[in-house]
This record gives structure tokens, C-alpha cells and sequence, in this order.
């Protein structure tokens, strides 16, 4: 007979090692594929090593990755603290984006310090929208925002691709579905020359110590927080819940929002129907994996971003399919929900009685 218990006291340094292990865990479950793949699995890893940290420009690389995931994980991360499933970053991200586009490519023109603060809390709130309808539905109906969420991801992409063939396209595209570029005054600067690495690793930065804040120092932060523990003790205690949700709602978004400004703005220039390769979706693994924790949240975005880039770079020196960093990253999520569950549970194996059986 198996039993399972909820642990009466859940030590700190789990919450702090289990992430690490199943990290660690993962990328030791990957040399199974690189076996079968044929690769050389010391060289592989060291070539996955260097290919990240090798170099000036590999790290810098790794950095400009890392930059988008650290939003989308403080946007999920902040959404299931108050048990707000947001699956629709991916979306918020390019809601965002567009609307950077909308007023960065010459509808406003000003200097850099009024374009840029005008493009984030344009596109900030570009995003708070994105989340704040499924919050409405789910507080107003009980709708499942899981499900309304994800699907808005779709709408949204679709919308997104309709603006790119119609009142954004650029006319000097030669006919590829891109937006007209940003103007200089709008764009986030780089911060290494000749690097592609920009200012929006910093407002990352500075997002995850702002919300680590809120959520620790601040009445909002404990609201937060009692709503996901137990939201009906909390409306109780008289915690007014849909309100709270609905901040939440349109912080998380707003975060994901910056994912998209920072790619435009900081990155690429313009948008595509291409520009996030499912940075929002890779935000639920880089919040989970971070335990929620938005300091947690920037290392996570780290390891992820190390992934990728290694990845890349090992597919190109050995031949490998670059698929194995998506793998890598599913493994570290499947380890870190395996890790949480003996974290908050034990499991107990015990033999039946004879008279239970009789």
C-alpha cells in the first residue's frame, strides 16, 4: 500500500537545491540522446561549454537570449504566485512588440529620453490588456483562464500577422510581412559596440528586483501571496481576491509586454510573425524551474539561455540537431516538478494488514 503525506516542514535549502539538481539531472538525461545520436558525450558538453562562455561575443549572445526569458518568467512566476495560470505570455509578448511598433516607428517623434519610457509603457501596456480579459472572464464568470489564455496566444498571432500584411507593413520590405524599422530615437541602446546585447537586459534586471519587492516588502506583495496560499481564508480576511487577481493580471502581462519591446526595440528593429521563437512558453519553464522566485527567475533564464546557445553551437561543430536544447529544457521541467513533489510530499510504503484483508 502506498501513501502519500504532505511534509509538516519543508526546509529552505530545498527549495534552493532541488532546482539546481534537476538541472543537473537533466542535462545527465541527456547524454541518452547524444549517444544514440552518435556524438562524443565529453566533447559534446565541452563544446556546448565554450560554445557559450568561449568567447566575448558567445557570452554576449547568451546574455541577449536570456534577456526576453527573464521577463517571461517574472511575468508567469508573478501570475502563479496568486494562482493565476497564465499561459498566454507568448501572446502579451507580441502584443507588446506591435504596439512598440506602433508608436516607435514614427508615430511619435521625440528625443531618446521621452521615445523610450513612450515604447515601454506603450508596449507594458499592450501586454496588461493581453492577460487582463482572461482575468475578467475568470473573475467575473469563473472561467478557466488556462484555457482562455492559450488560445488568445492564437488570435493574437493571427492578428498580429493581419497588421503585418496590412497598416504595418513595411513599404520598403519588398514585400516580405515585416513592420517599418524603429526609429534611432526609440531603439534601446546597445551596451557593448560591435555586440548585440542591449539595454534591456538591465529593465530585466530591474523588473525581477522590483517584483521580488513587491512581493516580499509590500502590502500587495502579501495580498498576493494569501491569495495563492488559500484564496477563500484570504477573502476571509478580508482580501478583496478579484481585485487582486486583476493586478496581477495586468502585471504579468505588462512584463510579458517588455518581452516584445526589448526584441523590437532592442534586438531586431522591426517585427516579424517570427519574432519570438516561444519565449512565453519557455517562461513557464524558466518560472517553475526558479521555483517562482524572481531572483530565481533571472538564474533560470541564465541556465535556459545556456542551453540554447550551447546547443546551437554543438549542433554546428558535431552535427547534432539543435532539438536537443528543447529536450534538454522539457527535462529540466519534468525534474523540477518530480523534485517539488518529494519536496512537498513523502511517499510511504506500507504492507497491508491481514485483517484489512479478510
Amino acid at each position: 500500500m502506498i501513501r502519500i503525506e504532505p511534509r509538516q516542514n519543508i526546509s529552505y535549502l530545498a527549495t534552493i537545491y532541488i532546482p539546481v539538481i534537476s538541472a543537473l539531472a537533466a542535462l545527465a538525461l541527456a547524454i541518452i540522446p547524444l549517444t544514440f545520436a552518435g556524438a562524443p558525450v565529453l566533447p559534446a558538453f565541452q563544446q556546448m561549454f565554450f560554445g557559450v562562455f568561449g568567447s566575448v561575443f558567445s557570452f554576449t549572445e547568451m546574455l541577449t537570449r536570456a534577456t526576453p526569458l527573464m521577463f517571461t518568467g517574472l511575468a508567469v512566476a508573478l501570475a502563479f504566485r496568486a494562482r493565476l495560470w497564465n499561459i498566454g505570455a507568448e501572446g502579451q509578448l507580441y502584443l507588446g512588440a506591435m504596439a512598440a511598433v506602433w508608436i516607435g516607428t514614427g508615430m511619435v517623434d521625440g528625443p531618446q529620453w521621452l521615445m523610450i519610457p513612450l515604447v515601454l509603457v506603450t508596449g507594458a501596456m499592450a501586454g496588461a490588456l493581453g492577460m487582463l480579459g482572461p482575468a475578467l472572464l475568470k473573475t467575473r464568470f469563473g472561467a478557466d483562464e488556462v484555457v482562455t489564455s492559450l488560445l488568445l496566444n492564437f488570435i493574437i498571432l493571427i492578428f498580429v500577422q493581419m497588421m503585418l500584411e496590412g497598416p504595418l507593413k513595411d513599404p520598403m520590405g519588398l514585400g516580405w510581412p515585416q513592420s517599418m524599422p524603429i526609429i534611432d530615437s526609440a531603439a534601446l541602446p546597445r551596451l557593448l559596440d560591435r555586440m548585440r546585447i542591449h539595454a534591456g537586459l538591465i529593465i530585466a534586471l530591474v523588473a525581477a528586483i522590483i517584483v521580488a519587492i513587491i512581493l516580499s516588502r509590500t502590502v500587495l506583495g502579501l495580498k498576493i501571496r494569501a491569495v495563492g496560499e488559500n484564496p477563500s481564508a484570504a477573502r476571509h480576511a478580508g482580501i478583496n481576491v478579484n481585485r487582486t487577481l486583476l493586478l496581477v493580471a495586468c502585471g504579468s502581462g505588462a512584463l510579458a509586454g517588455l518581452a516584445g519591446v526589448s526584441e523590437v526595440a532592442g534586438l531586431k528593429g522591426y517585427l516579424t510573425a517570427d519574432l519570438s521563437p516561444g519565449f512565453g512558453y519557455a517562461g513557464i519553464v524558466v518560472a517553475m524551474l526558479a521555483g517562482l522566485s524572481p531572483v530565481g527567475v533571472v538564474i533560470s533564464a541564465l541556465y535556459i539561455a545556456t542551453i540554447f546557445v550551447g546547443a546551437d553551437s554543438m549542433s554546428r561543430a558535431m552535427g547534432v540537431s539543435s532539438f536537443l536544447a528543447d529536450l534538454v529544457v522539457s527535462l529540466s521541467l519534468i525534474c523540477v516538478l518530480i523534485g517539488g513533489f518529494f519536496t512537498r510530499f513523502s511517499v510511504r510504503f506500507e504492507r497491508k494488514r491481514q485483517s484489512d484483508t479478510q
